[in-house]
């Protein structure tokens, strides 16, 4: 939806179903003002009544209409990365503003019982830029259904590639748990791996509601496992980063929520 203040994605409606995009940031206002239905709030409605997801899309884009002035409360999901707009680097200044933007919310929602989760999208914008970055999803079933429930859920981390693989999962008390999931920890510590390939001379970075809290690097060879431990005390949840040597990001992942 092309909206004249912000970008947003309805995913999963049904075919040939017609979502507007005749308005702005304040118009459900005016709209009440007026005794009339205006404005983003009912399109919203209309997507999830469809089972569909509403998604903010690349909330810092550089251009006029571009940047995502509604709340993020009544969203499903935030997009964090978004692929190359007119220049040749692969993780562009609006990217990392709305990684971080997103990152700073995710420990209030983490502790008010409802988080946004993080997806990443490529657009057409330049040439062969389809799949760069791209969203990979934990679902139960290769379907529409399915996706949607996994992209909800937080069950999905983003790569700048096909060439990008990694797993991350916390441990504690015999139990475990994978990206989007929560861990009962039952007072125990917990002990989070990070497997990564396919990023050469890597970094990795893990991050909780304290902010970045550890780093590693990775082989040459790309391929390394990085470990830290925590306990659910100190952190509500952990998710990683994972970048090249001169900073760009290759993937980062949802959170793992620790009880």
């Amino acid at each position: 939806m092309t909206t004249r203040t912000g970008h947003w994605l309805a995913l999963g409606i049904a075919p040939g179903q017609v979502i507007d995009w005749d308005y702005r940031a304040g118009d459900e206002l005016i709209g009440r003002c007026l005794d009339e239905v205006r404005g983003i709030g009912r399109c919203l409605d209309e997507v999830r009544e469809s089972g569909g997801l509403c998604v903010a899309a690349h909330p810092h884009a550089p251009y006029p209409s571009g940047t995502f002035m509604y709340p993020y409360r009544d969203l499903d999901v935030v997009e964090v990365w978004n692929g190359l707009w007119t220049s040749d680097r692969p993780w562009n200044a609006d990217n990392e503003a709305a990684l971080a933007e997103w990152g700073r919310g995710l420990a209030e929602g983490i502790h008010a019982g409802r988080w946004h989760p993080a997806m990443g999208n490529s657009d057409t914008h330049l040439e062969g830029q389809i799949g760069i970055p791209h969203t990979v999803v934990f679902a139960e079933a290769l379907s529409t259904p399915a996706v949607l429930a996994g992209i909800r859920a937080g069950r999905s981390w983003i790569a700048e590639s096909a060439a990008v693989d990694l797993s991350l999962t916390a441990v504690a008390a015999d139990h475990n748990a994978g990206i989007g999931k929560r861990l009962a920890t039952h007072g125990e510590p917990v002990m989070v791996r990070a497997h990564i390939r396919g990023v050469p001379s890597a970094t990795v970075s893990f991050h909780t509601d304290r902010g970045k809290v550890h780093r590693e690097s990775l082989p040459d060879s790309g391929v390394g496992t990085a470990e830290w431990h925590t306990t659910s005390e100190d952190s509500a949840f952990v998710r990683i980063e994972v970048r090249h040597p001169h900073g760009h990001m290759a993937a980062l992942t949802n959170p793992i929520v620790l009880t």
